[in-house]
């Protein structure tokens, strides 16, 4: 029996699956609740129906062991969709996103598709981005020491991301993490990206900025609120 969060993210990646057509073509996230979508479109749906592009070898991993179909990126690839959790969903609509550690191909996934979905709990819903988590900003190896140093003398509390065996956590690019709190809220997200983005090395950013996402907000008793940028919730 799954637990209230579990619950409301299972409440949410269903009424995402709802959105999809047979012959669209899918780009899929990553993280706890992409994995509840990727499972309910495997359920839904005859694999050669769905044409899917993963975020992640994890997502790539389980889509194939549920049977669907998944293809690498091509050059001229374009989606009708793209499903995905956030770890925050801001009122303006915009995200933070990378717990998983998949920001880069996330963002560049988003950005080729025609409409991004966001799956959530209630408890992704914040005021301003990094009120609940830090934000994570993906960099190069070499770089991370010198990276880490500049965000900390802006006035960032940073901290380099491990894995369970306690070395840099590593993302599929090969890149490390660094996880930065800001010490005040962010009242203007597109511009900390930029000024996180800056440095020499930093490869991208987990604030996701101007997407304009349709936002389902599930709960664990099977309700689905449907939000978007400045506007009201609608059941």
């Amino acid at each position: 029996m799954p637990d209230d969060a579990e619950a409301a993210k299972i409440a949410a990646a269903r009424r995402g699956i709802d959105l999809v057509r047979p012959g669209m073509r899918l780009a899929l996230g990553t993280g706890s609740t992409a994995a509840h979508a990727v499972r309910a479109l495997a359920a839904r749906f005859p694999p050669a129906r769905i044409d899917c592009v993963a975020s992640s070898r994890a997502t790539e991993e389980l889509a194939r062991s549920l049977g669907l179909g998944v293809q690498p990126l091509g050059d001229d690839d374009r989606f009708d969709l793209m499903i995905d959790g956030a770890d925050e969903v801001s009122p303006a609509g915009d995200l933070t996103k990378g717990g998983g550690g998949a920001l880069l191909r996330e963002k560049l996934l988003a950005g080729l598709s025609k409409e991004l979905v966001i799956l959530v709990d209630p408890s992704k819903l914040v005021v301003h981005l990094g009120d609940r988590v830090p934000i994570p900003v993906e960099v190069v190896p070499f770089a991370r020491g010198a990276v880490a140093q500049r965000l900390a003398s802006d006035g960032y509390r940073v901290s380099a991301r491990r894995g369970r065996d306690g070395r840099p956590f590593l993302t599929d690019n090969g890149n490390e993490i660094l996880d930065v709190a800001p010490a005040r809220p962010i009242d203007d997200p597109a511009a900390t990206a930029r000024a996180l983005r800056a440095p020499v090395g930093v490869v991208e950013t987990g604030l996701f900025v101007g997407f304009a996402p349709r936002v389902l907000v599930g709960h664990p008793d099977g309700r689905v609120e449907e939000r978007r940028a400045g506007g009201p919730a609608r059941a």
